[in-house]
């Protein structure tokens, strides 16, 4: 990819319970240049996966992603976002437990915070979910990228039960509902 073409580029950054969940999904959206797995919004510099599941960094497994704003807006990949996991439990995504699994969105300027809490705001006022949305709003620090076994795992690993069992039915109900957005595959 040449520097002219990056410099029109923006990028996303989410927590959205399992990072493997989480990257499937963007990964399929046209306008996604790329996904990353990875962890933000803890205090451990380099932190593991073994330390971010210990609970002890702060950390939430979150997904950066790449995107051509002409072609994808960020408030779409917002729309996406909640509508793709539960925003309104603390700390859980179906059977994953703990704060690295928290929902969470990740601003890397004003724009992006003013659109999440607008977008939440609107979400929260049409009563689109039974409770209030819990995502936590905070700025992007740092992110550190997942370590390499991480990275594309569902498209690598699609006869693992998690796989199997949990992304591929959320990526069903995602694709259906989301058609119009989906890249050729």
């Amino acid at each position: 990819m040449r520097q002219e073409e990056k410099k029109h580029y923006e990028s996303a950054t989410f927590g959205g319970g399992c990072f493997w969940c989480t990257e499937a999904i963007f990964q399929r959206l046209k306008g996604v240049v790329s996904v990353s797995s990875g962890y933000a919004g803890g205090s451990k510099e380099k932190p593991s996966y073994e330390e971010v599941c210990s609970g002890t960094t702060g950390h939430a497994e979150v997904v950066r992603i790449l995107f051509d704003p002409k072609i994808i807006t960020y408030r779409d990949l917002l729309e996406i976002f909640f509508a793709t996991h539960d925003p309104t439990t603390v700390n859980r995504q179906g059977n994953d437990v703990g704060a690295q699994y928290r929902s969470a969105i990740l601003y890397e300027n004003e724009a992006q915070k003013k659109a999440a809490e607008k977008i939440i705001k609107e979400i929260n006022e049409k009563g689109a979910f039974a409770k209030p949305i819990v995502t936590e709003l905070a700025p992007l620090e740092q992110f550190y990228e997942a370590e390499q076994y991480h990275r594309d795992y569902y498209n690598a690993n699609r006869g693992q039960p998690y796989c199997s069992f949990v992304i591929a039915p959320k990526l069903e109900k995602f694709k259906k509902k989301f058609a119009s957005m989906l890249r050729e595959e």
